[in-house]
């Protein structure tokens, strides 16, 4: 009964405490979003604090915190969001995933009809003025370029930017210094126009439809796959260094003086995975990507890359992105971040 007790007793966010790394763009995209027990949420954050990485990436999933309309649980999320500013992290709140009210019966949780944007614009607008003050980035969406991320439809660049427009003015009527990251795009090369547009493709037409004045930044997905991080980038090729293709995408599109964060990336060393590497090479891989967005990247302010910790196995290669174990056994990737950061 040892467990019951630990997880109901009341846990103390204790004093704020500063990240100390030698590498301020150092981050990890943690999921605690199903994660129930609060000790289990801050001993993640600890241990990403710990690590010395400064920036979390974390899911707020909009059918969670409002699964009536305009009844708005926050509560799971402020548990999160007031662990990870005790640990002094910065937090980019990733907001999609429809709830059951504002899509069709029976449809993906990522459908989302254009007459239901003004109902994600309220979301996130009680979002962020819930969290003015704590939370400074937003991301509008993930993936948007993919059918499975947008419900099983064909991806679509201009229903996608009213989106983001929709969200961009709820976001700043709540708080005008907040910055919205727009994008998160899968890097792929396929271009299928029921299944997948290619990520270069997909900003060009971002940009064509006037997003440029609905973001504040770009987010940025940045894999490896078996590349090591530094490999050159080419639009036939996905690795780390593609982020450089989107980020030429931004300057020849006049947002040269506009950031980007990487939300998502990193390598994976399954045994059996068609794009792992081996556990050696994911460690030298990730110090490198690390490194190198420190040394080349003055326009990237963060690198945070998949996935810090799962909640529970996933019992898939996604338990080889991690850098943590369910049961908190930091992984050998883990402690070379950390002495990387020393």
């Amino acid at each position: 009964m040892l467990w019951w007790y630990r997880s109901h007793l009341p846990v103390d966010v204790g004093e704020p405490q500063v990240v100390v790394t030698n590498n301020p763009k150092v981050g990890v995209h943690t999921r605690l979003t199903d994660e129930v027990e609060e000790w289990k949420i801050q001993r993640t954050l600890q241990m990403v604090r710990e690590m010395g990485a400064p920036w979390v990436v974390e899911y707020f999933p909009w059918a969670y915190s409002e699964p009536q309309k305009a009844r708005s649980d926050f509560r799971h999320a402020d548990l999160v969001v007031a662990h990870a500013r005790a640990q002094g992290l910065q937090i980019i709140a990733r907001l999609d995933l429809v709830p059951e009210w504002a899509r069709p019966p029976k449809s993906p949780s990522q459908w989302l009809d254009r007459e239901r944007y003004d109902d994600y614009g309220d979301f996130v607008f009680a979002f962020v003025q819930h969290y003015k003050g704590q939370v400074h980035y937003i991301q509008v969406w993930n993936e948007p370029n993919l059918s499975n991320e947008w419900g099983g439809r064909p991806p679509d660049a201009v229903a996608y930017v009213q989106l983001l427009r929709t969200a961009y003015q709820r976001a700043k009527e709540a708080d005008s210094s907040l910055t919205v990251l727009a994008g998160a795009l899968s890097p792929t090369v396929e271009n299928n126009p029921e299944r997948a547009i290619g990520d270069l493709d997909f900003l060009r037409a971002m940009y064509a439809n006037g997003a440029g004045a609905y973001f504040d930044a770009l987010a940025i997905h940045a894999y490896g796959r078996r590349a090591p991080a530094d490999a050159t980038p080419s639009p036939d090729a996905i690795n780390f260094r593609r982020a450089e293709l989107l980020r030429a995408v931004m300057v020849e599109n006049g947002d040269a003086g506009k950031p980007a964060l990487i939300t998502e990336g990193g390598w994976n060393d399954h045994p059996r995975w068609l794009y792992a590497v081996r556990p050696s090479q994911r460690i030298e891989y990730t110090l490198s990507a690390y490194q190198w967005a420190q040394d080349h990247w003055p326009w990237c302010e963060a690198v945070a890359l998949w996935a810090f910790r799962f909640p529970k196995e996933q019992y898939s290669f996604q338990d080889y992105f991690s850098f943590v174990t369910p049961q908190f056994v930091a992984k050998p990737i883990y402690l070379a971040v950390q002495q990387m950061t020393r």
